[in-house]
């Protein structure tokens, strides 16, 4: 055990849903928790599936422009199923879950089923809409509830399915842990590349590439004036031709878009319809931010109503980051706050 948190730490591996949190790191507050919880476990007997704690490989996947995970499990089932087993063998009573974007669950279904056999594995196929891949809806999806966010703390290492320990990785993390534990990984990530480029798709490529460089080496490096959307499909910061000197963070995409034909608030509005639609309600400055900006933005903004917009867009970007009760809410500041920054009032 204490051999695989070695080899983890060792390899600086970080978490590929997004948030970059160190995966040793996230490994040990869960082997943790699982201690803390082994009295009260015992006492109380096991959880709701017969386990003292779960493991959820998360293949939520469900941003425009980002398919790593699809490819990923396309090309790497079993890498992904030996990272999970990885997971199961570190943390000894525990159940996982293999939670999977509903489009990705018709493909995959059998594929993964036959590698699975008689493991304590079980796949679970996610509601649609983008609020079920957050971290603590995606354990309500699984309990049964109603599709909301729920409050932290307590953390889902500490109380999650079903009130036990429990710990969601992403689908590229569990596939880079099995590699770690083989003494096969080379420091690589995945990149999804679209949007206006000549070569779109998925590429296995060095962690430590800067923009530029990934977009040189995978022949997709524009040869017109262009901006680009990086880490997310939607909630990805926006990048200059000239700010590419950088590594990329988040889910790994790069989106090109063309300066010269692509009409920035358009694409704002495609970014709020997406949030709009995916959130769930339950907090006003999300609900009610997202739809005040679809209702302006579905009028053309012109010269003469552009700085009026540019307000209204500043202030209910801060409000959702200031008071959204989830991440997705604050995730539409950067996209929101970069484009305007950068290409509107550039």
């Amino acid at each position: 055990m204490n051999n695989i948190f070695t080899q983890l730490e060792q390899s600086g591996l970080t978490g590929r849903g997004g948030a970059g949190f160190p995966t040793f790191k996230k490994w040990q507050l869960f082997d943790e928790a699982l201690k803390s919880a082994g009295a009260g476990v015992a006492d109380a007997g096991a959880g709701a599936e017969g386990a003292r704690g779960y493991i959820i490989c998360n293949a939520a996947e469900g941003e425009p422009e980002v398919s790593k995970d699809f490819f990923i499990l396309d090309n790497y089932p079993e890498v992904v199923i030996g990272g999970i087993k990885l997971a199961l063998k570190t943390f000894p009573g525990t159940q996982a879950i293999i939670y999977i974007n509903p489009d990705y669950f018709e493909h995959f279904e059998k594929k993964l089923a036959g590698l699975i056999k008689n493991l304590p594995i079980a796949l679970f196929k996610k509601p649609h809409g983008y609020i079920a891949g957050e971290e603590t809806t995606l354990l309500e999806a699984i309990e049964g509830n109603y599709l909301m966010p729920r409050q932290r703390p307590p953390y889902p290492i500490e109380s999650g399915l079903w009130g036990y320990p429990t710990l969601i990785n992403n689908v590229e993390t569990l596939w880079a842990a099995e590699k770690i534990s083989r003494g096969e990984y080379k420091n690589t990530r995945f990149y999804t590349i679209g949007g206006e480029v000549t070569r779109p798709g998925n590429y296995e490529l060095s962690e430590m590439l800067t923009i530029k460089q990934v977009l040189e080496q995978t022949g997709n490096f524009p040869d017109f004036e262009f901006f680009v959307q990086g880490g997310g499909g939607a909630s990805g910061e926006i990048f200059l031709d000239s700010e590419l000197d950088q590594v990329l963070k988040g889910a790994g995409s790069l989106v090109i878009f063309n300066r010269a034909t692509t009409d920035p608030w358009k694409l704002m509005l495609k970014w709020v319809e997406f949030y709009g639609g995916g959130n769930c309600g339950k907090c006003v400055p999300c609900r009610e931010g997202f739809y005040r900006l679809r209702e302006m933005l579905k009028t053309p903004v012109s010269a003469d109503n552009q700085s009026a917009a540019v307000e209204l867009v500043k202030k209910l970007a801060l409000n959702l980051r200031q008071t959204s009760f989830c991440p997705l809410g604050r995730s539409g500041y950067g996209p929101l706050m970069s484009l305007l920054e950068k290409i509107i009032l550039k």
